[in-house]
C-alpha cells in the first residue's frame, strides 16, 4: 500500500497609478550564490524537465492580503525551493519535493497597498475609512472578509481612499519583489523569475495574464508593472489586453529585454478569453493576432480554480473531460452563457485559432501548455496530501475547510471542496537558469501537470519511425520537432509519426493510458476533434468503438491510500496519424492519465476524522498534457 504524499505530509502543529522609477537605480540585494547564468554548463539540447509554479500570490496582492495572508515574496520563494515555512495561520508547511523554479505573480493593481494598510501606514491611518478597514483586518477572517468586500467595491466604483492609490506603495512593493527574486535566484540549482499578474476583468470577465521576464534587475527594477487601470480600451475605462501586448512590445524595444504573458482561467471569462474578435467586437486584424501570438506563448490549463483544458459540453465523447470544472459563472459572478463556453477553453481555442488563420493568415491561439497554483497564501502547496488551500482561511489550520463557502452569487454557490490541488509546469530546458527555462517556455517545449511529476515527451515528424523510440531524443531533434513545434508541408502527402513517451511520477501512481488529442479544420472550414488511446497499462483491449475499459480503482477512502497494482509505470509508442489529410490544418497534443488516487478531500477526511457529504469528490485521475505540435499545409 502507498499514498502519493504519505511520507511528506506536514500536519499542523500549532491601484492604481503608474510611476516610473529612476532608471539608474540598481538592486540593493545580492544573490545568495553569486552565480550567473553564464557560469552554468548547459546541454546541447534539452535533456531534463524542470518543474515550477508560474502563478503565486503573496500578501502584497490586494485580495490575498485582505483575506489574511501576511507572508511575502521571500516566504514564497523559500517555500518553493524546499524550505519549511510557517503559514499565515501558524501551520508549519513544507513541500514534499522542492520545485526547480517559481514565478511570484502578485497583482499589479494596488500592489503593496494592502500590506501598507495592514501594517498601519501613517498616511493611510489618517483616513477614517482606511483606518476602519485596518482594524477589521486585525479582528479576524469574518471582519476581514467584509473589509475586502467594501474595499474591492470602493476600488471598482472609484470611491477608494486616495491613499490606497499612492504610487509609492507600488514602487516599494515592486522593488522588494525584484530584490527578493534576485537574492534567491541561484543559476544551476533554483530559478526565481521576476514577474507579476495583470488582472483586468471587464464586466467581470476574467482576462488575467501572468507576465514573466527573462531579464534580471538591471532591466526590470526600473519598469513598474502595468495596471488594469492604465490599460485603456477605446470607449471603455481600461482592461483591454491589447494594451498589455503593446506594453510588452514597448518594454522589449526600450530595454532590449524579453518577456511573455500567460493567460489563465478562461473558464471564468464568459467567452472573452479566446474570442475570435477584438474585445469590443471589432474584427481581429492580422497585426493584433501576430502580437498576441508573439507574447502569449503558453496558456495555464490547471490551477486551484479548476481546469481550462476542456469542458464536457464541448467534448461529450471525452470520458476524461469532467475534471475540475468551474464553468457556472465568470469572475464577477455573472452566469456563464452557454454559447460562451466555445471560447473559454484551451482545446477549442487551438481549433478556433486555425479557423482564424485560414481567414486572416495568422493564428492568434498558438498556446503551449502550462500550469500553476494561483495560491493566495504565498505557499505553492499543490500536493493532494499536503494541500495548502487558496486563501488563508482555507489553510490546513481550518479542519473544516472543505465546507467553506468559497463564493456565493446570484448565479451559483461554490464550496471550497470544489477547489483543485493543482498544478505545476514542466519545462524541457538545457539548464536551470532564467534564460534557459524562459527560452523553453518561449519555444513552448513545456507541459502542464495537475500535480504529479510525470515525465512526458513527444516529437513529431515525417521521417520518424518505431525504430527511433530507443533514442527518441536524438532522432526527434534531428528529423522532427518537439512539443510546441511546427511541422512543415507533408512530403508526398505522407502522414506524420509521433514518438511518445510517458514515465510515471517516481513517487506517485502508475499510468492508466496515454492519448493523442487531434484537432483539425475540415474542408468546410469547421473545426473537429478526435481522441486516440495510443498506449495503456494492463491487458485491456479496445472495443469496436475504439474505447478502452476503465483501468480500475484501488483507492481505500478509509485510509486515503491506493495500490500501484494496476496501470503501468511507463508507456511509449510510435504513433502514425491514421486520418491525416495533408491539405488540412491540424494540431496534436498528448495527455497522460494516472490511475485513480485519493483527492485532497480524502486526505483531509482521514487526517481530521471528518464525515464528508456524498456530493464531495474524493478520488481523481491526475494527468499531464503536452504543448501541441502544429501542421500548416503548404
Amino acid at each position: 500500500m502507498m499514498t502519493r504524499s504519505a511520507t511528506t505530509l506536514i500536519l499542523p502543529l500549532v491601484l492604481l497609478a503608474g510611476c516610473q522609477r529612476d532608471p539608474g537605480a540598481t538592486s540593493a540585494t545580492a544573490s545568495i550564490t553569486g552565480t550567473k547564468d553564464a557560469d552554468v554548463a548547459a546541454t546541447a539540447v534539452p535533456m531534463q524537465v524542470y518543474w515550477g509554479d508560474e502563478h503565486v500570490h503573496t500578501g502584497l496582492s490586494l485580495d490575498a492580503g485582505i483575506a489574511g495572508t501576511t507572508l511575502g515574496p521571500e516566504d514564497a520563494v523559500r517555500f518553493a525551493r524546499g524550505d519549511e515555512v510557517t503559514s499565515s495561520t501558524g501551520v508549519r508547511m513544507k513541500l514534499g519535493r522542492a520545485l526547480d523554479w517559481v514565478a511570484v505573480t502578485d497583482h499589479s493593481d494596488a500592489l503593496g497597498s494592502i500590506a501598507a494598510l495592514r501594517d498601519g501606514d501613517p498616511a493611510m491611518m489618517a483616513n477614517p475609512l482606511a483606518k476602519r478597514w485596518h482594524d477589521m483586518m486585525l479582528q479576524g477572517s469574518e471582519a476581514g472578509t467584509q473589509a475586502k468586500r467594501e474595499l474591492v467595491k470602493s476600488v471598482t466604483d472609484g470611491t477608494a481612499p486616495r491613499e490606497l492609490a499612492d504610487p509609492r506603495h507600488l514602487v516599494s512593493a515592486w522593488e522588494k519583489t525584484v530584490d527578493v527574486m534576485e537574492k534567491y535566484n541561484a543559476p544551476g540549482s533554483f530559478t526565481a523569475f521576476i514577474s507579476y499578474e495583470w488582472s483586468a476583468a471587464p464586466d467581470g470577465r476574467n482576462l488575467h495574464r501572468n507576465v514573466i521576464f527573462r531579464d534580471n534587475a538591471d532591466k526590470t527594477r526600473a519598469t513598474l508593472p502595468l495596471t488594469s487601470q492604465e490599460s485603456v480600451a477605446p470607449g471603455r475605462a481600461g482592461t483591454d489586453p491589447e494594451s498589455l501586448w503593446n506594453w510588452l512590445a514597448a518594454y522589449e524595444t526600450r530595454t532590449g529585454g524579453k518577456v511573455l504573458a500567460i493567460p489563465h482561467n478562461g473558464n471564468l471569462s464568459n467567452g472573452a478569453m479566446f474570442a475570435m474578435t477584438r474585445l469590443d467586437g471589432a474584427p481581429l486584424t492580422p497585426e493584433l493576432a501576430a502580437l498576441r501570438a508573439r507574447f502569449e506563448r503558453l496558456y495555464e490549463l490547471y490551477q486551484y480554480k479548476g481546469s481550462s483544458e476542456v469542458v464536457p459540453s464541448l467534448a461529450p465523447s471525452d470520458e476524461f473531460a469532467k475534471f475540475g470544472i468551474w464553468d457556472t459563472a465568470d469572475l464577477g459572478g455573472n452566469a456563464t452563457r452557454p454559447e460562451s463556453k466555445a471560447t473559454e477553453y484551451w482545446r477549442d481555442a487551438l481549433a478556433n485559432g486555425m479557423v482564424v488563420e485560414g481567414k486572416i493568415g495568422v493564428n492568434p491561439h498558438r498556446f503551449g501548455a502550462a500550469a500553476g497554483t494561483d495560491t493566495h497564501t504565498a505557499l505553492a502547496a499543490y500536493e493532494e496530501g499536503n494541500f495548502g488551500g487558496k486563501f488563508a482561511d482555507s489553510e490546513q489550520s481550518n479542519t473544516n475547510r472543505w465546507n467553506n463557502l468559497y463564493k456565493k452569487e446570484a448565479a451559483y454557490t461554490r464550496k471550497d471542496w470544489t477547489m483543485m490541488a493543482q498544478g505545476i509546469t514542466g519545462v524541457w530546458a538545457t539548464a536551470n537558469t532564467r534564460a534557459a527555462i524562459w527560452d523553453g517556455m518561449h519555444r513552448r517545449e513545456t507541459y502542464a501537470s495537475s500535480g504529479p511529476r510525470i515525465v512526458l515527451r513527444m516529437f513529431g515528424g515525417f521521417g520518424l519511425a518505431a525504430a527511433d523510440l530507443p533514442d527518441m531524443v536524438k532522432a526527434g531533434y534531428a528529423r522532427g520537432v518537439p512539443m510546441g513545434g511546427d511541422l512543415k508541408a507533408s512530403p508526398g502527402g505522407k502522414a506524420p509519426t509521433f514518438l511518445i513517451s510517458a514515465l510515471k511520477d517516481p513517487a506517485g501512481a502508475n499510468l492508466d493510458r496515454v492519448q493523442v488529442v487531434k484537432l483539425w479544420v475540415g474542408a468546410d472550414g469547421k473545426p473537429a476533434q478526435r481522441i486516440y488511446d495510443v498506449a495503456w497499462g494492463g491487458a485491456r483491449k479496445a472495443g469496436a468503438d475504439g474505447r478502452l475499459p476503465p483501468v480500475g480503482n484501488t483507492v481505500d477512502l478509509k485510509t486515503a491510500t491506493y495500490r500501484n497494482s494496476i496501470g503501468a509505470p511507463e508507456l511509449a509508442k510510435a504513433w502514425t496519424d491514421p486520418d491525416f489529410d495533408p491539405k488540412l490544418r491540424a494540431v496534436w497534443y498528448i495527455r497522460a492519465i494516472e490511475i485513480p488516487t485519493p483527492r485532497w478531500t480524502a486526505y483531509d477526511a482521514v487526517r481530521n476524522k471528518l464525515k464528508i457529504t456524498p456530493e464531495v469528490d474524493m478520488v481523481l485521475q491526475e494527468r499531464a498534457v503536452s504543448s501541441p505540435i502544429w501542421y500548416v499545409p503548404a
